[in-house]
């Protein structure tokens, strides 16, 4: 169960056990006195939307929405736009493999008080982010077993 302030997911493993699983959610909602608006509840689906992220039975998803977004923008004409375009790239950030480098052209332009100007770098991560964007990575549980790796890259963006 997955439980962010007043939105609510339960997951099973198995679907002989999603019956159980919902009746141990409902148990603790009753131990502490809270209820479900019904109008709101969507039961025994395959997948669907929470927390603006598309959950599946394959994994989390970017929703397309906040992809085609980014996709439709043209190259910004003001800071303003860049702005925009840095919090939409922001909102998907955990589908964006190194992220904070493809982003840095962006961010560059709104540190500082300086004039807005669009560059050559600004348009080539620009154009290299729809690309990256037209396949997104799918998030997944590690298999039972699997070696998890941790890299970090400790250096100084400039």
């Amino acid at each position: 169960m997955e439980v962010y302030i007043d939105d609510m997911l339960v997951k099973s493993e198995k679907e002989q056990d999603h019956i159980k699983d919902l009746e141990e959610c409902f148990q603790i909602l009753t131990t502490f006195g809270m209820k479900l608006n019904p109008a709101k509840c969507t039961f025994g689906v395959r997948g669907g939307r929470f927390l603006g992220y598309m959950i599946s039975e394959r994994g989390i998803e970017a929703n397309p929405e906040k992809i085609n977004a980014i996709m439709d923008m043209s190259p910004p004409k003001s800071i303003r736009e860049v702005q925009k375009l840095a919090g939409r790239l922001a909102a998907l950030n955990r589908f964006i493999s190194r992220s904070a480098d493809k982003g840095l052209p962006f961010f560059k332009i709104l540190r500082g008080g300086a004039k807005f100007e669009w560059s050559t770098n600004g348009q080539e991560a620009f154009d290299e982010l729809k690309k990256y964007l037209v396949s997104p990575p799918l998030l997944t549980k590690p298999e039972t077993g699997e070696t998890l790796y941790l890299s970090s890259d400790l250096r100084e963006c400039g």
